[in-house]
């Protein structure tokens, strides 16, 4: 039984600390977390953050409160600042409805009209949309915080983005699958 243990508490331990990792590569963040608009071709203007990447909303979410945890935040990596920051309105963003929620890992995720947002792990440069419609779960928002539906065109890449002088949340999260 005691090589028994010395086997099993190490491979615990280890998966545990890639756990802990985990999470801390999902929601890496900065003092602030930017969201503006840009036009998406074939889906109008949606919302993205200060460096492009484009801003998804989960439909199982409800307003206050995200589902997505554990191995969804791989995959969508949530908007987060540190608790004591608020993100910034950026151009054609109301103020009025971005906002912050409690996130599991003691951090603060972002919302607009009151819904969590998260950025798509296979979105690897601005304008680019492949999270859309995933699962029939996962949309684009626009700037008056409704979920845009439709198909994204060939590509799903923005024709305009803005502004590089704030800083943004980022994320190392993996991508693929669409986890949902």
């Amino acid at each position: 039984m005691k090589s028994l243990n010395r086997v099993i508490l190490p491979l615990v331990l280890v998966a545990a600390a890639g756990a802990g990792a985990a999470i801390a590569a999902t929601a890496t963040t900065r003092t602030t977390a930017t969201v503006k608009t840009a036009k998406v071709a074939n889906l109008g203007t949606v919302l993205v953050t200060a460096n492009g990447r484009t801003l998804y909303r989960y439909t199982p979410d409800r307003k206050g409160h995200s589902v997505c945890t554990g191995v969804c935040l791989t995959y969508w990596p949530a908007l987060v600042v540190k608790a004591t920051a608020k993100p910034v309105a950026g151009s054609g963003v109301k103020a009025s409805l971005l906002g912050t929620i409690k996130a599991p890992h003691g951090m603060r995720q972002v919302t607009y009209a009151g819904f969590p947002l998260y950025r798509y792990g296979d979105d690897k440069k601005a304008g680019q949309v492949a999270g859309q419609g995933v699962q029939g779960t996962w949309y684009v928002v626009d700037a008056k915080g409704a979920l845009v539906k439709k198909k994204a065109a060939g590509g799903g890449t923005t024709t305009t983005t803005t502004t590089t002088s704030t800083t943004t949340t980022t994320s190392s999260g993996g991508g693929g699958g669409g986890w949902g």
